[in-house]
């Protein structure tokens, strides 16, 4: 009597998903990943992360399928076993844009970029989004989307070292408009409130027309929080009205920095290259802004003005 052959184990049926999954065969990485979730969760060693990553592997098989709701799901699934697995958020937003939900495609890449700020495809999809939820919703596009969650200092610092696997990255800081990208150390939580209340300050003194005490503001919350974008683009607003160009320019190029494709940062470093006569920066930022935006009357207005200067 032929002896009954063995189930195998969680981990050979998920390795032998990511074999099939290499070579394009996602139907037959579905199953595997499918058979690898039940034998975990009928084990004793069943373990949170363990079980989040093989719904995730499974959703980038569903996601490769062209199966965008199931992709979800899963990522769904995942996203409560391990809160903000990186790989789960990019497959979520990845499928959320193909399913054309671009609000919450929008929410899961901008989540990705704290935890690493340096990962290209939630920079590019991001500016995707801003570019389909402006035309979907106008200027205003921002005030209905669902709030970003924040993602939490331990976290950020557990998921970078996953990412980086503990070893350093021997790669160059890759550059977008010409400047480096660099990594901050992320701010604690209390610094984050305190950053936030600082930043609100400078607003209030902004809606004054105080807008060197503002910049004082700006500063002081900058040095507890160095990644909002928002600070740094109020600052240059405050910095064009105080005519230092050349401090607007920088605090607009470190906003583009964490998002290229921050419609303020590119009209305000227009303004202030158009102050600095530096008219090809101008319609550069100018350009960029429009693909972005392609209606934005204060930026076709400066583009004219720009344009009928440089002839």
């Amino acid at each position: 009597m032929p002896q009954k052959q063995k189930p195998k184990s969680w981990t050979e049926l998920k390795q032998a998903g990511n074999e099939c999954f290499k070579t394009g065969q996602y139907g037959d990485a579905t199953s595997l990943y499918s058979q690898a979730i039940r034998e975990l969760e009928k084990s004793n060693k069943k373990n949170p992360e363990d079980l989040a990553i093989l719904y995730s592997n499974r959703a980038a098989s569903y996601l490769k399928d062209g199966n965008c709701s199931e992709c979800v799901k899963d990522c769904d699934t995942s996203l409560q076993l391990f809160p903000f697995n990186v790989k789960s958020l990019l497959r979520r937003a990845a499928a959320c844009e193909a399913l054309e939900r671009y609000r919450h495609a929008y929410i899961d890449y901008k989540t990705a970029l704290q935890i690493d700020c340096n990962i290209a495809a939630a920079h590019d999809g991001t500016n995707r989004m801003t570019k389909a939820l402006t035309e979907a919703d106008g200027p205003s596009w921002r005030e209905k989307l669902p709030p970003i969650p924040t993602v939490p200092l331990s976290v950020r610092e557990k998921l970078a070292q996953q990412a980086a696997g503990g070893v350093p990255k021997a790669n160059p800081a890759p550059q977008q408009n010409g400047i480096k990208k660099t990594d901050k150390p992320a701010p604690s939580d209390k610094d984050m409130k305190k950053a936030q209340a600082l930043k609100e300050e400078g607003n209030s003194l902004v809606k004054k027309g105080e807008h060197k005490k503002a910049i004082e503001k700006y500063s002081q919350s900058l040095k507890l929080n160095p990644n909002e974008i928002t600070t740094y683009t109020n600052r240059a607003l405050c910095y064009l009205s105080v005519k230092q160009y050349r401090d607007a320019v920088r605090d607009c190029s470190e906003a583009l920095r964490m998002d290229g494709g921050s419609v303020k940062a590119l009209y305000r470093r227009a303004q202030a290259h158009k102050e600095l006569k530096d008219l090809k920066a101008c319609v550069d930022d100018l350009n960029l802004l429009l693909k972005v935006e392609p209606k934005n009357t204060a930026a076709l207005k400066l583009l004219q003005e720009a344009q009928k200067k440089k002839k």
